[in-house]
């Protein structure tokens, strides 16, 4: 019922940019959070970034002052600006949102999208 997208990843250089966009489509009513998780090779799976509904924010601490989290909620879409790119940020980036199907939902279902590869080359 909920399809996740991720866009935006590929290889870039040390100290370069990228933005991540995740589109959602399907039965989305509302959105409580959207979140932006990555897994590095050989690494466990880590929360990068999220946003809450009422628009706060929370960053990794490895993360913080070089990636920013935004939203769009007109068109369910989350986004990722990813500056200063380390090689440690290599990965693969998963969006994940947190939404009600249906307006007589009672609870919020976790969806992820099939994640984005980021390569940051030294």
């Amino acid at each position: 019922q909920v399809q996740l997208v991720e866009s935006g990843g590929g290889l870039v250089q040390a100290g370069g940019s990228l933005r991540l966009s995740c589109a959602a489509s399907g039965s989305i009513f509302s959105i409580r959070s959207m979140a932006w998780y990555r897994q590095a090779l050989g690494k466990q799976n880590e929360l990068v970034a999220s946003i809450t509904n009422d628009g706060n924010t929370d960053y990794a601490d490895s993360v913080k002052g070089r990636f920013t989290i935004s939203r769009d909620g007109a068109k369910n879409t989350v986004y990722l600006q990813m500056n200063s790119l380390k090689s440690d940020d290599s990965g693969v980036y998963f969006c994940n949102y947190e939404v009600r199907t249906a307006y007589s939902a009672t609870y919020y279902s976790s969806h992820w999208g099939r994640g984005t590869q980021v390569t940051v080359s030294s």
